[in-house]
């Protein structure tokens, strides 16, 4: 049986999307956000956060 390469040496998984950035509005809102909560940037939560608010329906 063979043995499977190590994980450095394989090839990298396709992607399921493609990455797009955040737009002017998700950055604001990202940085609302880290300063609502104490902190001088966002963190990548927050900038998740943002980037779902975009496939959330309009409540």
């Amino acid at each position: 049986m063979a043995t499977k390469p190590p994980p450095w040496k394989r090839p990298a998984p396709p992607r399921k999307a493609p990455r797009t950035p955040l737009t002017d509005a998700e950055i604001r809102a990202a940085r609302e956000r880290a300063a609502a909560a104490g902190r001088r940037y966002p963190n990548p939560v927050d900038n998740l956060w943002a980037l779902r608010q975009r496939s959330l329906p309009d409540r």
